[in-house]
């Protein structure tokens, strides 16, 4: 067991804790989602949380900002004060300041305006002062350490800058009182090389006697910036310790509640020795890909990496035919698939999994059952009747295989589902139909580190029963631990085709970089 951290200011503060969390518990109905939690964030400091997919993370943040009411008996204290619960505007006043995935840019404005809409312009006589406004704005962009005309407009910043200006307009101007900052997963959709950028601008935020808490799945990102960590399991604190007192599998062991090695190397790096080519495409062309010719095998795992805008992003709906073709030609088993045919796709055994499981993966108002079934009523229908009885007994049943929490939710929405969770149903609701091709995109981004071992192994149970399968992932480590081989691509074309030894993450890195 790591050493247990104690509740101290960070960074060599005398100041009091800027957050301190004792005995928070909150059940819905018959679930207790979080069991007196202890929590403590110093001054200074930047503590990372991190537990599983409903773990309990989400909701001990909805009782910070003041969205959820605890049960009876727990309190929290900012920077030394009492924390009101159930009131978003007593959270504010008390000096915590939230940013969350979606950043709540309008990206079409400039950042002075998006920085206005937290706290308006300053104004004399009923006239907008615009140049004094951008003088704040510079400010505040500079206490995270950025170097921006306020006059820019949001979409032309890069990923960590967006989110770098989303946390100066939540800290507010010199002066407020801010003493506790909470990123939610800041990084989930960040590509790799704007991670570290982001990073910068967290131990910046720090560095003046913030605390944050950063929430995050990415394991990586806790050993290079947080000073401490409290891992949640199951609604429960498991240990709470400086970082540097803990090992990466010590991590991953409390996470899961007991040892088990990683994705990397759990697969046989060996393709496929003989096998049907089942997905061949040429001279494919669309957006910024393109031209470029590639096949899988029946039972090979084909990944594709590149850096944002290489064409990784467009290869899986391309083939699919959710976007559309410039030009090209794409066969399934031999035969013709016309581009733009999804329904045709699917006929003839093609699965696409998409990147963003809320907008387009999935239908979060319609219950797990519904989603379980909607590309297939295989199995669930008598006299052309869909039956209820039918379709509960195939999604439990699908629960059951991909491990699925909680069991008896198959009536739930699919949105009250934890992102594992959710994204687990969508794996089941093809993998059910047994397909010729599966295309995955970014199929592991924002789950938790036991869920994306799961969804690894129900990747390879495909490809061990003759799926061939395309992962386009900005995730090298997961490629490397994950397929037989890597194409990587830069500026739409192939740059580097990677199996056996040459295929580890500083290839694809250096690939993709054109170094």
């Amino acid at each position: 067991m790591a050493p247990q951290l104690t509740c101290s200011a960070g960074r060599g503060s005398t100041s009091p804790p800027a957050l301190h969390v004792h005995g928070l518990s909150k059940t819905f109905g018959a679930t207790k989602a979080l069991d007196a939690v202890d929590l403590c964030v110093g001054a200074g400091q930047v503590h990372a949380l991190v537990g599983q997919n409903g773990s309990g993370k989400s909701t001990l943040i909805k009782i910070l900002s003041g969205y959820h009411y605890p049960d009876a008996g727990g309190w929290i204290e900012v920077s030394g004060r009492p924390l009101p619960f159930g009131r978003p505007g007593d959270s504010r006043a008390a000096g915590t300041r939230f940013v969350h995935q979606d950043l709540a840019l309008v990206r079409d404005e400039t950042i002075l305006d998006n920085m206005a809409l937290g706290e308006g312009f300053p104004t004399r006589l009923g006239t907008i002062r615009r140049r004094e406004a951008a003088r704040n704005a510079r400010a505040q962009l500079a206490r995270v350490s950025l170097d921006l005309d306020p006059e820019t407009k949001i979409r032309q910043l890069s990923p960590a800058e967006q989110t770098g200006v989303a946390i100066a307009r939540a800290l507010g101007r010199e002066g407020d009182a801010v003493s506790l900052l909470v990123l939610d997963e800041p990084t989930a959709t960040l590509p790799e090389r704007d991670v570290d950028r982001l990073l910068d601008i967290v131990r910046a935020t720090a560095s003046r006697g913030i605390g944050v808490l950063y929430v995050t799945h990415r394991l990586d990102e806790i050993f290079k910036v947080s000073d401490a960590v409290t891992i949640l399991r199951d609604g429960r604190r498991v240990t709470s310790t400086a970082t540097a007192a803990i090992t990466r599998p010590e991590l991953v062991a409390h996470l899961v509640g007991r040892q088990f090695e990683e994705a990397a190397g759990a697969r046989s790096s060996a393709p496929p020795a003989e096998g049907a080519s089942l997905l061949n495409v040429a001279r494919l062309q669309a957006g910024r890909l393109g031209p470029i010719d590639f096949t899988a095998l029946a039972g090979e795992i084909v990944g594709f990496a590149g850096l944002t805008g290489s064409g990784r992003e467009e290869i899986c709906a391309t083939v699919f035919g959710a976007r559309a073709r410039r030009s090209g030609a794409v066969w399934v088993a031999g035969r013709a698939l016309p581009g733009g045919r999804p329904d045709l796709a699917v006929a003839r055994g093609v699965a696409y999994l998409p990147p963003d499981r809320r907008r387009q993966g999935g239908q979060m108002d319609m219950s797990a059952r519904e989603n379980l079934t909607l590309t297939g009523l295989g199995g669930v229908t008598r006299c052309l009747m869909v039956r209820r009885r039918l379709e509960i007994a195939e999604a439990r049943k699908w629960f059951e295989i991909l491990d699925v929490r909680p069991r008896d939710g198959v009536n739930r929405s699919l949105g009250t589902f934890s992102g594992g969770n959710q994204q687990k149903i969508l794996f089941a609701k093809w993998l059910r139909r047994s397909p010729r091709v599966l295309l995955l995109d970014e199929p592991t981004q924002g789950v938790d580190v036991a869920a994306k071992a799961e969804l690894h192994a129900q990747i390879w149970a495909a490809a061990a029963a003759g799926t061939a399968v395309i992962v386009s992932s900005s995730d090298a480590d997961e490629l490397v631990g994950l397929c037989h081989r890597v194409i990587v691509l830069r500026d739409g074309q192939i740059a580097a085709h990677l199996t056996g030894r040459d295929l580890a993450t500083a290839a694809i890195s250096g690939a993709a970089l054109g170094s």
